[in-house]
């Protein structure tokens, strides 16, 4: 496509005008529209840029504008609804995380996607980032060694969600990342946390992911934290990474740290663990806002027909992952495992057994 691809963005409360803005920055596309069922929403997003068009009603918005593309950044519950409209109206769409509330909904996307031949990607904003990148290229390297967990934590107080807990709303970065570094999908997950504030939304949840190798993530989310954190720490057999988002400058830091077991002694006075402790050192990273790289990946896609490094596949195998925890929560954290995509769950207990829920390996 060598003419300008005209963009409109539904949803204009926290994350939509960030979309705006940069979709507004793109030089090969044309920010056209805007639509949010609140007019002061629109007002505000219209004062801020004037030439754009203003809308509050969904189907206008699809129908009428002549758009080449739409970015969904709604509640969640209204994904499925508003991308399918989207897709089957033959434009290519980019959703907010996460994709739609269930693995079913996300299937039939990608399907409509597919045979409409548009372009369906996901809007997992830190796989666009510098360190995330430059931790995948570290760890792809072979420079951590294999490794033996991550740990992540992502904590704050609020912004309390209504319609999906804490675990739909913050653990989707982390398990963005986590697959993406591991390049794998779990075999098994379990969850526990506890509603606080709102009943039957749980405000803090703690989610383990299982791979094989015995290798697993950990995942603690909150809305009820007094400091905002986003840390994640990863461990390998030879070198270890200490990720902290919030800072403005060194987010990486790499430790030249490890710890061996002896491979011979004697007697239990022998034995003694090896400690190795070498330097620390930071990498550099070259600094550009994550959230317009990645819609500049999202319209470069469009123009070049290739398919999106976050595109539905990556949705889905999200979606999968947090249903599988969502099942773990309301069996108290019992594990949840995932056998092969025609296989049952296996769910701990003499006679308690649950539905399939399918898990392809991660296509990466």
């Amino acid at each position: 496509m060598k003419e300008p691809i005209t963009v409109g963005v539904i949803g204009c409360g926290y994350w939509g005008p960030l979309l705006v803005r940069n979709f507004k920055g793109l030089p090969d596309c044309q920010l056209k529209a805007v639509c949010d069922v609140n007019t002061e929403r629109v007002k505000h997003v219209r004062a801020l840029y004037p030439d754009i068009e203003g809308m509050t009603h969904s189907q206008q918005f699809l129908n009428g504008s002549n758009l080449d593309a739409v970015v969904i950044a709604t509640p969640v519950k209204h994904h499925y609804s508003l991308a399918k409209a989207s897709l089957l109206a033959g434009k290519h769409t980019l959703i907010e995380k996460p994709m739609a509330s269930s693995s079913a909904e996300c299937e039939e996307l990608i399907e409509i996607a597919e045979r409409n031949g548009v372009v369906l990607m996901l809007d997992h904003t830190f796989l666009y980032s510098s360190p995330v990148q430059k931790i995948a290229q570290i760890v792809q390297a072979g420079d951590l060694g294999e490794i033996r967990y991550i740990n992540c934590r992502r904590l704050n107080l609020g912004l309390f969600q209504k319609d999906i807990n804490v675990a739909w709303d913050l653990a989707p970065h982390d398990i963005s990342i986590i697959l993406h570094i591991l390049d794998e999908f779990p075999t098994t997950i379990n969850c526990q946390g506890n509603a606080h504030i709102t009943p039957g939304v749980e405000d803090v949840t703690n989610m383990s992911l299982f791979f094989r190798h015995k290798r697993f993530a950990t995942i603690q989310s909150s809305w009820l934290e007094p400091r905002k954190i986003r840390e994640m720490t990863i461990v390998g057999t030879r070198r270890m990474i200490v990720y902290d988002d919030l800072r403005t400058r060194e987010k990486i830091r790499i430790y030249d740290a490890r710890v061996e077991r002896p491979p011979h002694y004697d007697t239990f006075a022998e034995f003694q663990y090896s400690y190795h402790y070498g330097d620390s050192y930071i990498p550099y990273l070259h600094q550009e806002e994550p959230l317009k790289l990645a819609c500049q990946h999202f319209i470069d896609c469009i123009k070049t027909n290739l398919a999106p490094l976050t595109g539905g596949r990556r949705g889905l195998e999200m979606v999968r992952i947090l249903e599988a925890a969502t099942a773990s929560l309301k069996m108290k954290g019992a594990p949840v495992t995932f056998s092969s995509p025609n296989g049952a769950t296996s769910v701990p207990g003499p006679t308690k057994t649950q539905e399939v829920l399918p898990a392809e390996a991660f296509a990466g």
